[in-house]
């Protein structure tokens, strides 16, 4: 299809990465748990939107640069690792803050705005260069030598990774936004928002000792 081979061999990958615990997930996770249901569909849709930034640009060869180059990779490297930080020290400051463990209205008011967490999402998937590298190492192994149009196939199989990850994703928020029903006291909520915020530190301590490969 459209100058591709072993579509059902692709989708078995793109599940497998999809699955795996990383940044995007984590991400996830947190702002479904903090924000619900519709906080954490948003949060998806800024990761899928990611995804689409890493197609074009791993089909259009600048995910080539960030191969070559050890400048561009480290800086895009700890651009990302400081975002994650910045969002770290965020749910630090929630966990402490008295208005966080105040009434519910009070909760909501303080809450960001849908389009805060997408761009969030966006940022923190389009900040990690590897997943570039990725998308520039996996697609092509899937584009037949002979294929007509190599970019076309290059594309159709960025969209199918996008739409993919983002289904799981929807699937995912789904699945752990029955937790939040579960009311936790102050400190068992402070004590998420700071381990929810070790985490961030940690994945982004990972992606800055992160090598090009």
């Amino acid at each position: 299809m459209l100058g591709t081979h072993s579509l059902g061999v692709f989708a078995a990958t793109v599940f497998v990465v999809n699955a795996t615990p990383g940044v995007d997930m984590m991400f996830t996770l947190a702002r479904t748990l903090r924000h619900g249901v519709a906080g954490g569909l948003v949060a998806a849709l800024g990761v899928a939107a990611g995804c689409v930034v890493h197609t074009l640009v791993a089909a259009f060869g600048l995910a080539a640069l960030l191969a070559a180059s050890g400048t561009a990779f480290a800086l895009v490297k700890w651009a990302g690792a400081a975002y994650l930080v910045w969002l770290a020290i965020g749910m630090l400051r929630a966990s402490g803050s008295a208005a966080e463990v105040a009434a519910p209205t009070v909760e909501r008011a303080a809450s960001p705005g849908l389009w805060q967490l997408f761009r969030q999402g966006v940022l923190t998937n389009v900040l990690n260069p590897k997943i570039a590298i990725f998308f520039l190492a996996l697609l092509p192994q899937f584009i037949d030598a002979g294929a007509p149009d190599k970019l076309l196939a290059f594309l159709f199989l960025g969209a199918w990774f996008v739409v993919q990850g983002a289904l799981f994703l929807v699937a995912f928020v789904l699945l752990v936004a029955p937790l939040r029903r579960w009311r936790a006291s102050p400190a068992w909520r402070r004590g998420l928002n700071a381990a929810g915020a070790a985490i961030f530190v940690w994945l982004a301590a990972r992606l800055a000792l992160v090598e090009r490969t």
